[in-house]
């Protein structure tokens, strides 16, 4: 009896939720039908914030990608250095960068919305704080790109600051004079659709400067005959450009930063796999010429350099356009890491061929092969020599304020490791863990550390092989 009885009032709580199911459901029905404006925001508002978590992936690509080519003692530093520089940059462009980049002010720089105050109700059609979210995780990778160049010697105190710094002043002046509709360069009319200057020639600069005062790492060799310092992981170094090419498929449709041209979005989709999948082909028979070996690395920057060359043009060039793009970005990838040996500047990941070089020549290519302004399409040489200026601007502004940047940061705090920590390892030192430690004590790391004091190692008749990095 008593099992009946609770048979029948579960039968009845459960029709009961049914029914406030129903009617809460038609009662949410009838209160938020949506006018055609209103469901155009709404489908603009996830498409744009889809697009920014696939650009928020893009750290995990960085992070993998630059685990990947240094060496197994920098390991965990170098993924604490992209984890923080998402940090430190999110506080500076909450702080003011947002602010200075999108508001109104003058043609150099905005002059409102700074700690998020004072917002209106949209912003180029989405919500606010929708487009905040997707401008920070691009201030967020121009301000990870450095940290490739300077990997496996920086003091990682200097890392916080210089990356709260890109987010709060560096990055933002750049994007406002191009991305601000007041901007005096978007006045002009450049065009930088997803930031080939915005955001990779202006991480790249910020790097450059900090790895010329940094020196080159203590014993890297510079020429034909040098021995290589090799990365030790290139199976982690694939996944990384996996996840930083499929990242690029919300850094560049995503900037559309709505979802109502879908011809739009699929153009700049293909032109973006396109210029890498050109780049990565170059690369690698680049370097098979040189050394008969196909190098893997090479083939990651080369795709890396092309997605980074049609940033700029995806929306404005056509697919074939794309394709040769990406031939280009292949060949600047492979001489601009040459060119970097021969001026025995040591960049670890090969980070300023592809962010700096074809970021120059991705901003350029709009002048050239975009279909209603280029060059190529008859429409004179306005459009490239404005894209010609914006490079020369960024580049007179970000490096020598990135020099002084990190000269103070050297003064005051300390922008080098010490030569006992550099030949130890930063992962030990800075961080209180390996990320191998199965191997303690084996001749990976070069110094053998024990009860925290640095010794040299005894001396050993075998040495275990680490995997070719990306030369230079």
């Amino acid at each position: 009896m008593l099992k009946k009885r609770f048979r029948y009032v579960t039968i009845l709580l459960l029709i009961a939720f049914m029914l406030l199911l129903t009617t809460g459901g038609a009662a949410a029905q009838g209160n938020t039908q949506l006018s055609n404006t209103e469901l155009e925001t709404v489908i603009n508002t996830v498409w744009v914030l889809l697009a920014a978590f696939l650009v928020f992936v893009m750290q995990a690509g960085f992070g993998f990608l630059e685990a990947g080519f240094v060496r197994s003692k920098n390991v965990v530093n170098i993924m604490a250095e992209n984890f923080m520089d998402l940090t430190m940059t999110t506080i500076g462009f909450w702080a003011a960068g947002f602010g200075i980049m999108f508001g109104t002010g003058t043609a150099w720089f905005g002059t409102q919305w700074f700690f998020l105050g004072g917002l209106p109700h949209d912003i180029n059609g989405l919500p606010p704080l929708a487009f905040f979210f997707f401008e920070f995780v691009f201030s967020a990778t121009a301000s990870t790109i450095a940290s490739g160049l300077m990997a496996e010697r920086t003091d990682f105190r200097a890392d916080l600051i210089y990356s709260f710094f890109a987010g709060l002043l560096i990055y933002p002046l750049v994007g406002h004079w191009i991305w601000a509709g007041d901007g005096w360069l978007a006045v002009m009319g450049m065009r930088d659709f997803a930031g080939s200057t915005v955001v990779h020639l202006v991480g790249a600069l910020i790097g450059l400067a900090g790895t010329l005062l940094l020196t080159p790492r203590k014993d890297k060799e510079f020429g034909q005959s040098a021995k290589v310092i090799r990365g030790h992981n290139i199976p982690l170094a694939a996944l990384g450009t996996f996840l930083l090419w499929l990242g690029w498929f919300g850094f560049n449709p995503g900037s559309t930063l709505s979802a109502s041209d879908p011809s739009l979005i699929a153009l700049i989709v293909l032109n973006t796999d396109f210029a890498a999948t050109t780049g990565a082909i170059i690369a690698m028979f680049l370097a098979w010429k040189a050394s008969g070996k196909w190098d893997a690395s090479m083939a990651f920057n080369g795709a890396l350099g092309g997605l980074v060359a049609i940033t700029a043009p995806c929306a404005f060039v056509t697919p074939n356009a794309s394709l040769l793009i990406g031939v280009l970005a292949g060949v600047v990838t492979y001489y601009g890491i040459e060119l970097m040996e021969r001026l025995r500047i040591d960049d670890p990941v090969g980070a300023f061929p592809v962010h700096g070089f074809n970021g120059i020549f991705g901003t350029l290519a709009v002048g050239l092969w975009a279909t209603d302004t280029g060059l190529f399409y008859g429409g004179g040489w306005h459009q490239l020599a404005v894209q010609g200026l914006g490079v020369v601007a960024a580049i007179a502004f970000v490096f020598p304020v990135s020099l002084l940047m990190f000269a103070a940061i050297k003064k005051f705090v300390g922008l080098r490791v010490s030569p006992e920590v550099e030949s130890a390892g930063l992962d030990l030192a800075y961080h209180g863990i390996e990320s191998y430690p199965e191997f303690a004590g084996v001749e990976l790391r070069g110094i053998r550390i024990q009860d925290s004091v640095v010794t040299e190692p005894p001396v050993r008749t075998e040495k275990l092989s680490t995997a070719k990095s990306v030369a230079g």
